[in-house]
């Protein structure tokens, strides 16, 4: 067998595409490699990766394969519809994430910032929820996560869950929200408990609980305003 005939099954699977990319990521493969998995599958007298590579030597490369349009693409032998549209629907999906540029995050300066960026969400909800905001340094909500439902205690409120979450996005700061079904936001001693565990665990992490808001209906208490934290 000559090497130009040698297909994806006769070579050994470590060193096929796809176990290469799983085992080393994206970033150690070539562009030819790349290209393979998106092409899935040669042709009986040709291997995938051989056609991916007549594939860039079609369009000297990535740069113009990327502008590429379905008929230039359907015109070389191999790359048929299903292919060719697999091909450009990958390409679309790399040239907006490219250009993609997140909007304007939302600053949290106090207690009230903090408040009514949850409030019409959890104001009406029938039970408690606890959500944790996640800041970068400059006050931007980076995340949002619901930690828990269920009644607020701190058997069920852990800090490793809340500060796990933390650590994975890099938040310099957090502040927690839990909403009173009740529509009286007025906080009880779990609620208070609970905060001051949490600003402990924060200290020792080093990421501070800024504030703990206690959602009612169109109002909220702040316990750092009340002197709790």
């Amino acid at each position: 067998m000559e090497p130009s005939s040698i297909m994806i099954k006769n070579v050994p699977k470590e060193e096929r595409p796809r176990e290469r990319l799983v085992k080393f990521g994206p970033t150690h493969l070539s562009n030819q490699e790349l290209l393979a998995i998106l092409i899935g599958s040669g042709t009986k007298d040709e291997s995938v990766m051989l056609l991916a590579n007549r594939v860039l030597m079609h369009f000297e490369g990535i740069h113009l394969l990327k502008d590429a349009t379905i008929e230039e693409l359907t015109a070389i032998k191999g790359i048929g519809e299903a292919k060719g549209v697999l091909l450009l629907a990958a390409m679309e999906l790399g040239k907006r994430m490219s250009q993609f540029k997140p909007n304007d995050r939302y600053i949290v300066r106090s207690p009230e910032d903090g408040a009514d960026y949850v409030m019409e969400e959890m104001r009406s909800l029938n039970q408690e929820h606890f959500v944790v905001l996640f800041l970068n340094t400059k006050n931007e909500v980076i995340h949002r996560q619901t930690i828990f439902v269920g009644s607020l205690n701190a058997s069920i409120v852990h800090p490793r869950e809340v500060f796990r979450e933390a650590v994975k996005r890099s938040a310099a700061s957090i502040i927690c929200a839990h909403n009173h079904p009740s529509g009286d936001p007025a906080p009880s001693q779990e609620d208070v408990h609970v905060t001051r565990r949490l600003a402990e665990s924060g200290k020792m992490m080093g990421i501070e609980l800024l504030d703990h808001l206690v959602i009612g209906d169109r109002k909220f208490v702040s316990l750092k305003e009340k002197g709790y934290l």
